[in-house]
């Protein structure tokens, strides 16, 4: 196997795993618990006719992430009581977004960290909140701390010294050094309330934040779950709302997200066969194929390969994220640190 095309093809198309032999199911497997994709694969594949070895290898998968959403939806809980005193919005995020929405992004999607996002100057409150509730300081080095609080998106994580499960806290969707600059005002302005109580983006938001977090803050590690979410928000959010593309548009003006959303939209189409508006995908880019290299850098293993590729785009996150002089210090200091604790 070249790449992780197998596990596209599976997507797309569950049918066609009916005549996989025993080594390529032993790489489909492989390579889907390497994207993090075993869940949404297992999901696919329930009313396909599939070997025993497999059927309880995807039972599994199911299983398991049955077991991760209820785990989200009780730390979104546990987040909730802890800021019950807090006046402002809770805004779910990510996967457990998705589960809390009931959307179908969620569905065999893998949970990790809570994130929730919150204004800005509400950040000391929400802070003290949760420490006091008993979260406490992942990253207690000084500048790891500064770094946060001056330059990213988010505080520094916490996680719960009894149930040990970490929440990040957001104020907005990307590093305050990025150049597109969302308004974090207007997602927090049109989030949607739950019957719980939190809050989620509007749909619109929503698939601006997954497309940000894939193409305009990463080294596309991971990419094909996340562009499976954006595959099945897409899919979602515009057969229920006719107006959908027309809104996507405008947020992405709002957001500075206008060429992020563009190529999101098309190499989902291209990945996913994703039913997109053409003229919110604009026109095919020679880069296009650099980034399906990098997305699909994986062997019969599922381990990572095109080093080359990787680092480039590793690289390019980098850049993405600060300054070029910026860049140069933030590294140079990690390096000084990381030598110093070698020693």
């Amino acid at each position: 196997m070249q790449d992780a095309r197998i596990l596209i093809r599976a997507l797309r198309e569950p049918a066609s795993v009916e005549t996989l032999s025993g080594r390529q199911w032993t790489e489909l497997i492989s390579v889907a618990r390497a994207e993090s994709l075993i869940g949404s694969l297992a999901h696919r594949l329930e009313d396909i006719a599939v070997p025993e070895r497999v059927r309880a290898v995807l039972q599994d998968a199911i299983e398991t992430h049955e077991l991760a959403r209820q785990q989200a939806l009780w730390e979104a809980d546990c987040a909730k009581r802890a800021l019950a005193k807090y006046a402002g919005k809770i805004v779910l995020m990510k996967g457990t977004a998705y589960v809390a929405a009931d959307l179908a992004a969620g569905v065999g999607r893998g949970i990790g960290d809570l994130d929730i996002m919150v204004a800005r100057a509400d950040l000391p409150d929400v802070e003290a909140a949760l420490l006091d509730a008993g979260w406490e300081w992942v990253k207690p080095d000084p500048y790891d701390d500064q770094y946060y609080r001056n330059h990213m998106h988010e505080l520094p994580p916490l996680i719960h010294r009894e149930r040990d499960r970490m929440i990040d806290v957001h104020h907005t969707i990307l590093p305050l050094t990025a150049r597109p600059r969302p308004d974090a005002q207007a997602i927090l302005d049109e989030a949607i309330i739950l019957d719980s109580g939190l809050h989620v983006m509007a749909p619109a938001d929503m698939l601006l934040h997954s497309i940000a977090h894939l193409f305009a803050d990463g080294d596309l590690a991971g990419g094909l779950r996340n562009l499976w979410d954006i595959n099945l928000l897409v899919r979602q959010f515009s057969e229920e709302d006719e107006e959908f593309w027309m809104e996507l548009g405008m947020r992405a003006k709002t957001h500075g997200l206008v060429d992020e959303m563009e190529r999101a939209l098309r190499l989902a189409a291209r990945l996913y066969a994703t039913p997109v508006y053409k003229y919110r995908a604009g026109k095919t880019r020679s880069g296009d194929y650099l980034y399906i290299r990098r997305l699909l850098a994986r062997d019969g293993y599922g381990r990572q390969t095109r080093k080359a590729t990787r680092l480039a785009f590793y690289v390019r996150s980098h850049w993405l994220r600060m300054p070029p002089m910026m860049l140069a210090r933030h590294l140079w200091t990690k390096w000084w640190k990381a030598g110093r604790s070698a020693n």
